[in-house]
């Protein structure tokens, strides 16, 4: 008797091998036609009854070979979703630290480093970095200490947009970033009175600076007990920003022929006015006559401490004055 097994059901087979199952012979075994009646009435699929004996053999090969066949599949479909699985568990795990824009800033506290040329800053006598912060209205505010801090914000890629709030120094905090509000142009919405007078609502004196030399732009500011005492910029267009009178410190430098667009008596060799500018040595000058010297800033003026990276309010960018406004 061989069994064969067909969708999950058995099939029993009585075959008389003392007799010769030959082609055309009839099956006049009455056991061996009960087992085709029977398979044939459970719905198995029938078997010639003619089919020797080695094709039943070969049967049952096949349906082991399909057998691994099959379990070799489940085996690759298995393998796949743990892979699938693994891609999918790393995908969220990393996905944060993968964002756009994403910046990890160093958190190990350091000492003061120097800056100042070809940027602009604010020196706010304060001690409070968490005030210039909420005064600022900074968005996604984060600790960094004084080296990622001043290479982001100097970095042409990663500084667009960004601000550093440096740890207090003597007194003095820094606000140091390319987005600061420039007076650069008349042609341009005056955006940094506004700003200096709305930080010296909360803050004793706010003092602003900006060096560019290379587009010959030039330009500082004091604010003292909420009033303005000086303000001034100029750029290769000539004199942008005048407000108040020199002070003691810029005479001092040599700054007080730029209340004036040239030298009066004097003629340039092409006919035109004499214009003097000043140079990133009389800014940083006068930042240490008025406040601190980024330039000069040293481990020894403070303790290693963390400031804040955050990024500027779309407030502060550049809009053209308007017809109307003009």
């Amino acid at each position: 008797m061989l069994r064969e097994r067909h969708n999950d059901c058995e099939m029993h087979i009585w075959i008389d091998v003392s007799q010769s199952i030959q082609p055309g012979l009839r099956v006049d075994n009455p056991r061996r036609r009960a087992g085709f009646v029977e398979a044939r009435r459970q719905g198995f699929p029938r078997f010639p009854a003619r089919r020797p004996l080695r094709t039943l053999v070969a049967l049952h090969e096949q349906r082991y070979d399909r057998e691994r066949i099959n379990g070799g599949s489940v085996e690759f479909a298995l393998a796949l979703l743990f892979v699938a699985a693994t891609v999918v568990i790393a995908a969220i795990r990393l996905a944060p630290q993968m964002a756009e824009g994403r910046l990890v800033f160093d958190h190990e506290p350091d000492s003061p480093q120097p800056f100042g040329y070809r940027m602009s800053w604010l020196a706010i006598r304060t001690r409070d970095t968490g005030s210039v912060v909420a005064a600022l209205s900074l968005t996604s505010p984060e600790s960094a200490n004084w080296s990622s801090g001043l290479g982001t914000v100097y970095d042409t890629t990663l500084g667009a947009g960004r601000v550093f709030i440096s740890p207090p120094v003597n007194g003095w905090t820094f606000v140091a970033s390319h987005a600061l509000p420039h007076p650069a142009s008349r042609r341009l919405v005056d955006k940094s009175t506004p700003l200096l007078m709305a930080l010296a609502e909360r803050f004793v004196e706010v003092q602003y600076f900006s060096s560019y030399p290379q587009i010959d732009f030039f330009a500082w500011a004091r604010v003292i007990d909420g009033r303005m005492i000086r303000a001034f910029a100029i750029n290769d267009e000539g004199i942008v920003w005048n407000r108040g009178r020199p002070t003691k410190e810029e005479k001092a430098l040599g700054l007080k022929l730029l209340d004036v667009r040239g030298v009066k008596g004097r003629k340039g060799d092409a006919g035109e006015e004499i214009v003097i500018y000043p140079t990133e040595q009389h800014m940083l000058q006068l930042a240490a006559k008025w406040s601190l010297d980024p330039s000069r800033l040293s481990a020894g003026e403070a303790a290693a401490s963390l400031g804040v990276v955050g990024l500027a309010p779309l407030t502060w960018r550049s809009e053209r004055v308007t017809a109307a406004a003009a």
